[in-house]
């Protein structure tokens, strides 16, 4: 008709708008920049039917893609294609029939292709076999339903660190994820999943207006009890290996009809298909104030506070120390403190055999004797108990699966169940590179406290995600120990994801100047229309469609003072180390200062020592001596061809020149490419350091310093378990062979690094 025909060519005019911005063919009006994307699913939202149209259209711009070789075009499309699919009411099985045959087909192209290729292929297997089974997992592990046969949950963690944002930016964010959970309980979001699942598997015959009018009058029980019925159908069909597709509707059609049997038939309609909203995932939002924030977020996301007081759950797994700093704004904690720090001695053999076999009712005062034994030593897990941990959390092959002995003769030996990772932890960080370079320190506290003792490695799925947002100039303090200069100094790590994958710079890098102006605009009607709506949707679509890591190598730091009595300092950073050399000196030494400048030039001298990157990767190391000024380290190149894993010095070097006028001195850029170095000042001046950008992470009266990749910890326990057997240093050999070696820092991307 003329009508669909109208609808066609506008929906096709956006979608190629949107690829003319990949081209960098920015649209006329720069407000538009960033939501082309936005605006496209909103007004498939509004008509749920142009979906297919929409669909149909992605696929045909995927295979002009592929066959005019516009690589860059592919991953765009795609990700747009499928969260299109997952919101959809209902797709034709001849459409996703086309969209798996060109994700099999992707299968033949490098990374990050033929990965997000397979990804997507494994979806829509299971979305053609069970119509509506990615809608409901994504709606089940968002809010956190209780479901036996998808036992996920997923929870968005946004930090933002309140020194670096404005209080506007904080406040707006704030209200904007508080609005964002209104009118989303979990009786709402369970009927969406039914009807959904009903107009997806039944297409035609099935009356929605009906079964919305009977989801509304049901109690609450039997939401949940149909809730779980249609889950159940959904999932067993899903991850059947041949399911049958008429038995799966068979079921569909007998949940339909006991749902709808007390209520009479009505009038509306069948087969027309409506709206169900994807629900807004659960976003809380923290000001980063502390830094053991992060972990104690990740540990109450495991162990609820409603939890926090069952002493078998935390006590066998966590100090007792740690227990207490979680718990000790929770209410329900704070008058059972003692049922929570015991002080049992935690061997199996002390405990009373009546006490093992079976649990039964006591008193009160014979619970308390019980808990409260004297003359306990608490045995902590061994460096080897740990390891076991580790290896079991990697799901790395080859690792043999740990079984755990019994203490008492006479048991048999069990296996125990490898826990299942049915948690994820999505965090994102708003900000610049100040605080991805907290985020690398609490990343590294993280995985040595995981080393000591496993609690999340082998429970939680930790994605990290980068929104970038500038709100001006940095502090005058900040420009004084660490000065940078402007968007691109502050945002080095968001621009590199920008050049690496298009798709993250004009979803994703737009948001940068785009969230202040949202947070200043005066209130207005069309001021809630935006931030409600644009800001909540585009972090959800990040976390939701942005699953390709991009791996930042973490560096450590040794920091030598000029005070012999103070103990060295060890930091990690990400991006960037910057030393300045100090002006100022003690008025007894100012004469010899002036004295020297005047001879050598400004700066002090300094030894490096450092380990040149060369074609061959083959180690060569070099040793000079250089007058300098200062110099920056760059951990993320310019170029996204460079990699990730060398740093970039540029040492400022004075040069002494002389000639017919007498001595002059001159600035000259040495630069470096290194894996690691050693820098020393000669002089025994001191001189400040500065690391990630961050005034707050400065260090004066700095003699020396040692830079090299960070280590990942575990690898480091474990490499230390194995030289104790050596009588001299060894290669890697065994388990620390297929360890990771370095710390790195994932943060997803949509695509992850394209080549």
């Amino acid at each position: 008709s003329l009508v669909s025909s109208e609808v066609e060519s506008d929906i096709l005019r956006r979608v190629r708008t949107l690829l003319r911005e990949l081209d960098g063919h920015h649209p006329a009006f720069q407000c538009d920049r960033g939501m082309l994307r936005w605006t496209l699913h909103k007004k498939i939202d509004q008509n749920p039917s142009n979906s297919s149209i929409l669909v149909g259209i992605l696929v045909k711009e995927l295979e002009r893609a592929e066959r005019g070789d516009y690589r860059h075009y592919i991953i765009p499309l795609l990700h747009t294609l499928m969260y299109t699919l997952i919101k959809a009411p209902c797709i034709s099985e001849d459409l996703c029939s086309r969209v798996y045959d060109f994700c099999k087909k992707m299968l033949t192209l490098p990374k990050p292709f033929c990965t997000i290729g397979l990804d997507y292929a494994a979806r829509l297997k299971m979305e053609r076999t069970a119509p509506g089974v990615l809608y409901q997992r994504t709606v089940i592990s968002e809010q956190s339903l209780k479901s036996d046969p998808y036992p996920y949950q997923e929870k968005i963690f946004i930090f933002a660190d309140p020194e670096l944002l404005s209080e506007a930016i904080c406040n707006a964010l704030v209200t904007d994820t508080e609005a964002a959970q209104v009118s989303q309980s979990p009786r709402v979001c369970m009927s969406y999943v039914i009807i959904h699942a009903m107009q997806a598997g039944l297409v035609e015959g099935c009356d929605i207006s009906g079964l919305k009018r009977s989801l509304q009058d049901m109690p609450m029980s039997d939401i949940e009890h149909w809730f779980q019925q249609v889950v159940m159908a959904v999932e067993c069909t899903g991850s059947e290996v041949n399911a049958d597709r008429g038995q799966h509707v068979a079921r569909l059609e007998e949940i339909y009809h006991a749902i709808l049997i007390s209520m009479p038939t009505g009038n509306n309609p069948l087969g027309e298909l409506q709206s169900i909203p994807l629900p807004n995932p659960v976003i809380s939002f923290h000001l980063w104030t502390e830094d053991d924030q992060l972990w104690k977020e990740l540990v109450l996301f495991i162990r609820p506070a409603s939890q926090s007081c069952e002493p078998d759950l935390l006590s066998l797994e966590l100090d007792n120390f740690e227990i207490q700093d979680i718990i000790s704004d929770c209410e329900c904690c704070k008058q059972t403190r003692f049922s929570v720090l015991s002080t049992d001695s935690g061997i199996e053999r002390d405990l009373p055999a009546a006490a093992e076999e079976s649990i039964v009712p006591c008193s009160a005062e014979a619970e308390q004797s019980r808990l409260q034994r004297k003359g306990g030593i608490k045995k902590r897990p061994s460096p080897l108990d740990s390891m076991a941990f580790l290896q079991a959390g990697c799901n790395s092959p080859g690792v043999k699966p740990v079984t755990k002995l019994q203490r008492r003769p006479g048991i048999t030996l069990e296996p125990v169940a490898p826990l299942q990772k049915r948690h994820t932890a999505r965090i994102v960080l708003l900000g610049d590179d100040r605080i991805l370079g907290r985020l690398a320190q609490a990343y590294h506290s993280l995985r040595k406290r995981e080393t000591r003792r496993v609690f999340l490695t082998p429970r939680l799925n930790l994605q990290f995600y980068h929104i970038p947002v500038v709100t001006g100039q940095p502090n005058m303090l900040a420009a004084a120990n660490c000065p940078a200069a402007g968007r691109e100094e502050l945002c080095e790590v968001a621009g590199y994801l920008g050049k690496a994958d298009p798709w993250y710079e004009s979803n994703i890098n737009t948001l940068c100047h785009m969230i202040p102006k949202l947070a200043t605009m005066p209130s207005s009607p069309s001021k809630h229309l935006m931030t409600d709506l644009f800001l909540t949707d585009v972090i959800a679509y990040y976390v939701r469609m942005g699953i390709q890591p991009v791996c930042f190598q973490v560096y450590a730091v040794k920091i030598f003072f000029n005070d012999p009595a103070q103990e060295p300092s060890e930091d990690v950073f990400l991006t960037e180390l910057r030393t300045h050399m100090l002006e100022s000196n003690p008025h007894r030494e100012l004469a010899m200062s002036k004295k020297k400048t005047a001879l050598d030039g400004p700066g002090i001298d300094l030894t490096v020592k450092y380990k040149k990157v060369v074609v061959s990767d083959r180690v060569k190391e070099v040793a000079m001596s250089v007058r300098s000024t200062g110099l920056v380290m760059k951990a993320i190149p310019v170029d996204e061809v460079e990699g990730l894993m060398c740093l970039n010095v540029n040492i400022t070097e004075i040069i002494k020149s002389n000639n017919l006028s007498g001595r002059s001195f001159s600035a000259v850029a040495n630069r470096l490419r290194t894996h690691s170095i050693k820098i020393r000042s000669t002089e025994q001046r001191p001189f400040t350091l500065c690391l990630d950008k961050d005034s707050r992470r400065a260090y004066r009266n700095v003699i020396s310093i040692e830079v090299s990749p960070c280590l990942e910890p575990s690898y480091c326990l474990q490499k230390t378990r194995t030289l104790k057997f050596s009588l001299h240093k060894v290669e890697d050999v065994g388990l620390v062979k297929y360890m990771p070696k370095s710390l790195l820092l994932p943060i997803n991307t949509f695509a992850g690094v394209i080549q």
